[in-house]
């Protein structure tokens, strides 16, 4: 695994053009398909249990941590966006209780409005060697899996995702004053599909127009950035257009060769941060699943190494910021 590439302050210049920014990168994504990293638990270690509890912000079902000595104690405001797996995960709520522990109230809503991906976990078979009836019995169903998901995905737009994002933030600044007014603006954590959408309220995005504005005497309507910083994991369907927008600091853990998170994307990203100025680091792990970083036990003690790794990057950046 590579050291983290920490960018450094550039000048603003007008010299980079970025290239053409349209649907053909999410398009290209969407077709590497997502697999059961992304919308299927992992082992849970030493079963450990949730401690935080499931309530609502209006009809958006939440689920919320929080430090052991808090409000006694001061914390800052995280928002947590999670893979298709969703809030009902274990392994996502005992990942906002980790977050928790390290002095943050987190908040991690349902931005699937009720409809999490689904299960796409091949079908396990008690042969050794299936016979080809069986093989294609097995084919056929994680094809049909496969397909699924897909579908699923198509339905995640961001027409329907960012209006929850939206209605979650704007309860949580007044549910949860102290602690935004603590952190001087709300945090955000995204895993695989919630990284894009950590990318989104990191930036200036026309689909933020209109949305904040309560009435015409309201002034200008704030496109962005919704987050003081921001830090994602194996994101996907991140895009060109996504990356030209941001505003916010942000940190990258992502995995190598990874089609769901391009190399040309992520480069072409780290030159558009540098030719606006904004403050970012990435770190590449090789030899990791897409979702490696989300809580879940795995069989190798490097990919568990790398997930340590991976929390302890985000962590850092989210505290330092």
């Amino acid at each position: 695994m590579s050291e983290p590439d920490i960018a450094t302050k550039a000048p603003e210049s007008d010299a980079f053009e970025p290239s053409a920014i349209s649907d053909q990168d999410s398009r290209a994504q969407t077709g590497a398909s997502m697999g059961e990293h992304c919308v299927t638990d992992r082992p849970n270690p030493e079963g450990r249990q949730p401690s935080g509890e499931m309530s609502k912000f209006g009809d958006v079902d939440i689920y919320i941590s929080k430090p052991a000595d808090y409000p006694n104690a001061p914390a800052k405001l995280l928002l947590l966006l999670t893979a298709g797996t969703g809030v009902h995960s274990i392994n996502n709520q005992v990942q906002a209780d980790i977050f928790a522990e390290q002095g943050f109230v987190v908040i991690m809503p349902d931005q699937f409005n009720g409809d999490p991906a689904p299960n796409s976990k091949p079908v396990p078979t008690q042969e050794e060697n299936p016979g080809i009836l069986e093989q294609f019995k097995l084919k056929a169903a994680e094809t049909a899996k496969s397909f699924m998901v897909d579908m699923w995905l198509a339905r995640q737009t961001p027409e329907k995702v960012i209006p929850i994002l939206l209605k979650v933030i704007e309860t949580a600044k007044d549910e949860y004053a102290d602690a935004v007014a603590h952190g001087d603006g709300i945090y955000c954590a995204g895993y695989c599909f919630g990284g894009k959408y950590t990318v989104l309220l990191a930036g200036e995005y026309p689909a933020f127009e209109g949305q904040a504005a309560k009435d015409e005497e309201a002034g200008p309507v704030k496109k962005g950035p919704l987050i003081k910083a921001g830090a994602l994991a194996h994101a996907t369907l991140v895009t060109r257009e996504d990356l030209k927008a941001v505003k916010a600091p942000l940190t990258f853990a992502c995995v190598e060769h990874d089609p769901l998170f391009p190399a040309e994307i992520l480069e072409e990203g780290k030159k558009l941060f540098a030719s606006s100025n904004i403050e970012h680091e990435i770190k590449i792990y090789s030899d990791v699943p897409h979702g490696f970083a989300v809580y879940g036990d795995y069989d190798s003690a490097s990919i568990r190494e790398a997930q340590g790794e991976a929390f302890q990057q985000m962590l850092k950046w989210l505290q330092s910021h």
